[in-house]
């Protein structure tokens, strides 16, 4: 089964589980690492998720998808919080990221860069406006949605 089948059938089955906890489903991966499968579930809320969280989500889900049982192979099910460099997928993320640094990857260069490191600034109609620094000076750029390959918060030191 492809990968994007099971994340988008397993994210149905977490969202309901997820919100009667009163958490938010950030996102869900499924991916090989050396001969092993993965089912990564990441939630939060807004003070952060605790061990408890994670462990009753785990349970619930666990059982769903022993009833349902979308994927054939064996795989190793997490539940965790998403992290400080939390990933930015949905227009909400990138709204609730206004004013923080983030880590953005196009997938086709904008001012010859793929690769830009900011404050967001803006996000609206489909396009994000980062402010960062290019060897010591400021400078601004807009970047539509589509061209936008991966985002993420990104923890400054």
């Amino acid at each position: 089964m492809p990968k994007e089948r099971v994340t988008d059938i397993v994210e149905k089955l977490a969202l309901p589980i997820v919100e009667a906890e009163g958490l938010e489903l950030v996102d869900v991966e499924y991916k090989k690492e050396g001969a092993n499968w993965f089912l990564r579930v990441f939630i939060d809320k807004p003070d952060g998720v605790d061990i408890d969280d994670c462990s009753r989500v785990s349970e619930q889900l666990s059982e769903r998808l022993d009833e349902v049982d979308p994927i054939p192979a064996a795989y190793f099910l997490e539940v965790s919080s998403p992290g400080a460099e939390r990933p930015l997928k949905r227009p909400e993320d990138f709204l609730r990221a206004v004013g923080h640094s983030v880590h953005v990857t196009l997938y086709e260069p904008i001012d010859g860069q793929k690769t830009f490191e900011g404050i967001l600034t803006a996000y609206e109609d489909d396009s994000l406006t980062l402010e960062y620094d290019r060897k010591g000076v400021e400078r601004s750029v807009q970047i539509p949605s589509e061209k936008v390959a991966s985002a993420r918060l990104a923890v400054e030191f």
